[in-house]
């Protein structure tokens, strides 16, 4: 491996480690549950999940799993 990527490698850890650097402001996933696959959106800060759990809720064990993985991720639009 060229020293340029190992570079690349320890600035992309340090971005990873510095979330704070990172905003989303619209991400698509796919979750392959037990039963079914849910398609989950964040757009504008909001979440939307086809669950129907989410439907009734407004939450759902979709959203709430990327809101743990992306814990210190800004996820809305700077104002």
């Amino acid at each position: 491996m060229d020293s340029g990527m190992i570079s690349k490698i320890k600035k992309a850890k340090r971005y990873a480690e510095e979330r704070e650097r990172i905003q989303i402001d619209s991400l698509k996933v796919t979750f392959d549950g037990a039963n079914n696959s849910h398609a989950v959106q964040l757009e504008n800060g909001q979440w939307q999940c086809d669950c129907d759990f989410f439907k009734t809720r407004g939450r759902c064990s979709h959203t709430i799993a990327l809101e743990i993985i992306l814990e210190g991720v800004r996820l809305e639009p700077k104002a």
